[in-house]
């Protein structure tokens, strides 16, 4: 799969100004930028890292550029979303499809483990998220709130699920203004910084079932439990789901400032 993979960048090449794609160098992985003629024996697939925000910074700083981009399903619903929020224009990318492997779906227990086209590789199915079920059977409202706590109070702020996140892509960062989330305080506030990121997770669509905020969280804060609540919500409220379509309108846009 790889070696074909490679052979379908190396052809993309030909007419793209690049294709963004994971680059092994020695111990380290990490996205990288190929251009015609480079060697292509490097590139690898894992261990993942979200490259819709890689795709969106070359494309800030090479608006006439046109790219490729190797995606997983939650690459391409990330970049659908920035084109939503008019972060990227999908007339200048390339999606190269790949779908996630059994092993990955299950880890992210994503219902949508695939692009809307691959090019290589086979497409496996989605897997219902049964830790979401679980805890809304066996839980409380009360009994939530108290979970919660308990897992906020393990926050050390270190920025992490923000920095990681396809979607974070403000120029100003609530979470970094004092009279929001004040600085020298480990854990923050209960529950100020985690309500803040979701609120704006919530009122903005923004989450692509992608998992790398939990995966890069030092203090294991459940944080997809928390993110699939909150898609849960939002498709039942609005009708929406993060990067399904491009020409979606995010339910923050969706109300005049006199109705909110």
């Amino acid at each position: 799969m790889l070696d074909e993979l490679r052979r379908i960048v190396a052809a993309e090449l030909e007419t793209l100004d690049g294709v963004v794609a994971l680059r092994k160098d020695g111990l380290n992985v990490a996205p990288y930028l190929y251009r015609k003629g480079d060697p292509l024996s490097d590139l690898v697939l894992t261990p993942r890292f979200p490259l819709a925000q890689t795709v969106d910074l070359l494309l800030d700083a090479y608006p006439e550029a046109h790219l490729g981009v190797v995606a997983f399903g939650c690459d391409e619903r990330a970049l659908k979303e920035l084109a939503n929020w008019n972060q990227v224009d999908l007339d200048h990318v390339k999606i190269i499809g790949v779908p996630c492997t059994e092993e990955q779906a299950a880890e992210c227990r994503c219902g949508e483990p695939y692009p809307s086209t691959i090019v290589v590789g086979e497409t496996v199915a989605g897997v219902e998220d049964r830790v979401l079920a679980d805890f809304l059977a066996a839980h409380t409202r009360e009994e939530r709130l108290a979970f919660w706590r308990e897992q906020f109070a393990k926050c050390i702020k270190c920025y992490g699920c923000r920095d990681i996140c396809p979607l974070c892509f403000c120029n100003t960062c609530a979470l970094e203004q004092d009279h929001w989330v004040g600085r020298g305080r480990v854990s923050p506030p209960f529950p100020t910084y985690h309500l803040i990121k979701a609120m704006h997770t919530a009122g903005s669509g923004k989450c692509t079932q992608c998992g790398e905020c939990e995966r890069v969280c030092p203090a294991h804060i459940p944080l997809t439990l928390l993110y699939a609540l909150l898609r849960r919500d939002v498709k039942e409220l609005f009708g929406y789901e993060t990067g399904a379509e491009v020409t979606e309108t995010p339910p923050v846009f969706r109300f005049k400032a006199a109705e909110v």
